[in-house]
């Protein structure tokens, strides 16, 4: 199965299963596929236009043979729990339904030529995993077992029933002596069906059809089966035959003890002349009756609230793409892949060189149509993300990059705790990044008086003490970076740029009084810190992962305009071998400088020293309450000194947690009290 595109570009029918076998199960109508024979390296999750793909293998190091994993209907996403732990052979899906759990198992055997210790150690992993099961929720063990259960109900009549086909082998063995011991049936051998419906392979040189992908449940279950047979008309490039069970289950939601976030502004749809004049007219009506209030926190509730309605019913709802090639070319794909369907399931209705040649030219024909459009659609995409780059547009440039890569592949695994153990339980792993951030956030950065009074003291700048006027909100506002995320208000910078007209002088006035005041609004200040994997290290490991501090952009205009002050404060305290994070400086200077020295001592045969200082985490570890230094109160007014304190002075929350099936987007959301300057993402404190 492959994600994306194809290691071997010639290879364009291998490219995207994910979204061939999309199509299938859209036509047959499933909610919860699993499968096998994945071979995708760790775990991980993609998202196509109906389904999700979730899976478990091996890592990128080791030989991939095996894999399992599921395909479960987009709209049916809240009723599961995340995915945690599972095997190459064995992999778990918890559901809530109105009775209970359920607990579907993708389960992936060993073949009957393998090794007696690969097939108890596979039996002995499914005993544990299904004795673990409490008997009070429902399990459904679907896949390849590998295993011919036969047609004698008479010599197992607990998991046997009167409809089975085909003899007994070891693994069929095996497989029933597990039923009986848990009491489990084979749901296949239960319903009367026509006898091709009852077999799922056909040995390549025998040409005899046996079943060897089986539905296995509890007893206490069978009532919900109402049907189980296999459809051979499903194409999905495989030589089984899909096994469907019919069965009485009504999902229900899994409700999180977290706040729903709004939903995303179509920045796109500013650059739409007439929708931003309606946008700007519409925001202008609901800033007339603004409430003549002092409280600072209710007057941000109704502008922000304004802004966003406003921006809402002019521009609308962001929508999802899905542009890749298989989809921009369904309409040309559907009647080759139709008619691929259907010599398929001729043939092996019935076998023979007439059908054998027909399924070959089917094949033949999707191959060709499948490597025009492939092409055809590479060569707009080229010309696209080709003619943004002469044009300097970078942005879009990029999107065409992300767009030809395919759906991103988000790759998870379980996390550990300190001990090296592997911690499966949510509310354990919630409780994992909650510890991890107090630890990074909490930290005590000593400060002596020493140090405190070797700084040199410079004169009071009693300019920084006035309020911000107008032309640095202007400013500030411009020069916000456009296609960033936006904090927990849901605007972005786009609303703030194209409407500036209208936001402007509002927003200026909000400003004035919470100088005056000294005090931000909380909203303002609060930020959701989103962990991304470094793509280097253990996944387990929470050190791996670096947090991104989601802000309000709202909040960032404010700081931006509290940092142009402080820069020129800056300026006479920095040493003039500060480079980073400063105004028409750049590391890339010293760099420069350092090859210079380099290429000087090497002409004129001098040795060079150079010492490296790693400052692990160095922004990562803000002093929760920090010390002001007399000097800084007497050189910046007492006016400043309030609004840069409100600003920074942190404090830490526990909110919720954010899980979304197959992936940990948020881990853990933290409230950070702060931002000094906005043009730290790591960390608002840095």
């Amino acid at each position: 199965m492959c994600p994306g595109l194809s290691a071997d570009l010639q290879q364009i029918d291998d490219s995207r299963k994910t979204a061939i076998i999309n199509k299938e199960l859209t036509r047959l109508n499933i909610d919860v596929a699993c499968l096998q024979e994945t071979r995708l390296a760790d775990s991980g999750s993609l998202r196509e236009s109906d389904y999700t793909f979730f899976w478990q293998g091996l890592s990128q190091d080791e030989r991939r043979q095996h894999g399992v994993g599921f395909a479960v209907r987009n709209s049916m996403l809240a009723t599961t729990e995340k995915l945690t732990g599972g095997s190459e052979r064995i992999l778990v899906l918890r559901m809530k339904t109105s009775t209970g759990f359920v607990n579907f198992l993708s389960v992936y055997a060993p073949t009957l030529t393998s090794s007696t210790e690969a097939k108890d150690q596979f039996y002995e992993a499914l005993e544990k995993t299904v004795s673990q099961i409490p008997r009070s929720e429902s399990v459904y063990l679907l896949g390849d077992f590998k295993a011919r259960v036969g047609s004698d109900w008479q010599a197992w009549p607990a998991c046997l029933g009167h409809f089975g086909v085909g003899k007994l082998n070891e693994n069929g063995q095996r497989l029933l002596e597990l039923c009986c011991h848990h009491g489990l049936c084979i749901t296949n051998s239960y319903l009367k069906c026509k006898e091709l419906h009852k077999v799922s392979w056909r040995h390549p040189r025998s040409r005899h059809w046996h079943q060897l992908d089986l539905v296995i449940t509890r007893r206490a279950d069978l009532s919900s089966v109402l049907h189980t047979r296999s459809y051979h008309s499903a194409d999905c490039d495989t030589d089984h035959s899909l096994v469907g069970s019919k069965i009485r289950l009504k999902p229900c939601k899994i409700h999180h003890a977290k706040t729903k976030g709004r939903p995303r502004i179509n920045t796109c749809a500013t650059a739409d002349p007439a929708k931003a004049q309606s946008f700007v007219e519409t925001l202008q009506k609901k800033l007339a009756n603004q409430p003549t209030t002092d409280d600072t926190d209710a007057k941000w509730c109704h502008l922000r609230d304004a802004i966003y309605d406003s921006a809402m019913s002019a521009f609308g709802r962001k929508a999802h793409k899905n542009a890749e090639w298989f989809e921009a070319h369904w309409k040309e794909m559907q009647p080759v892949t139709e008619a691929k369907r259907i010599a398929l399931l001729a043939y092996k209705q019935n076998p023979c060189h007439s059908t054998r040649d027909a399924l070959r030219a089917a094949k033949s024909k999707v191959q060709q149509t499948a490597r025009r459009c492939a092409n055809k659609y590479w060569q707009n995409l080229c010309a696209k993300i080709q003619t943004a780059a002469d044009c300097g547009h970078t942005r879009g440039m990029y999107e065409g990059i992300k767009t030809a890569t395919g759906p991103t592949s988000i790759k998870t695994a379980p996390l550990k705790a300190k001990s090296g153990e592997v911690i499966t339980d949510q509310s354990k792993q919630l409780q994992c990044w909650v510890e991890h951030y107090l630890e990074l956030y909490s930290t005590q950065n000593i400060v002596t008086d020493a140090a405190l009074d070797a700084l040199p003291r410079l004169p009071v700048m009693e300019e920084l003490d006035e309020i911000p006027t107008l032309e640095e909100l202007s400013k500030a506002i411009d020069n916000l970076a456009c296609g960033k995320a936006q904090g927990k208000d849901s605007i972005p910078s786009e609303v703030l740029k194209h409407g500036k007209s209208s936001i402007l002088q509002p927003l200026h006035e909000f400003l004035r009084q919470c100088w005056v005041k000294g005090h931000i609004p909380q909203d303002m200040r609060d930020a959701s810190i989103v962990t991304l994997y470094k793509n280097k290290g253990d996944r387990s490991d929470c050190n791996n992962y670096r947090g991104i501090s989601l802000l309000s952009i709202v909040g960032k205009v404010f700081a931006r305009v509290t940092l142009s002050r402080l820069q020129s404060l800056a300026s006479r305290v920095y040493p003039e071998s500060q480079c980073g994070f400063r105004a028409a400086r750049s590391t890339v200077d010293m760099i420069f400088s350092l090859r210079q020295l380099q290429e000087k001592c090497r002409e004129q045969q001098q040795p060079l020293f150079l010492a490296f200082v790693d400052l692990t985490k160095a922004f990562d570890l803000p002093t929760m309450a920090p010390r002001w230094p007399r000097e800084w109160e007497s050189t910046i007014a007492m006016a400043s000194v309030s609004q840069i304190r409100t600003a920074t002075v942190q404090r830490l929350e526990i909110i919720t947690a954010t899980c979304f099936c197959g992936r940990l987007a948020l881990a853990c959301k933290v409230v950070i009290r702060g931002e000094t300057s906005p043009d730290r993402k790591s960390n608002p404190m840095a």
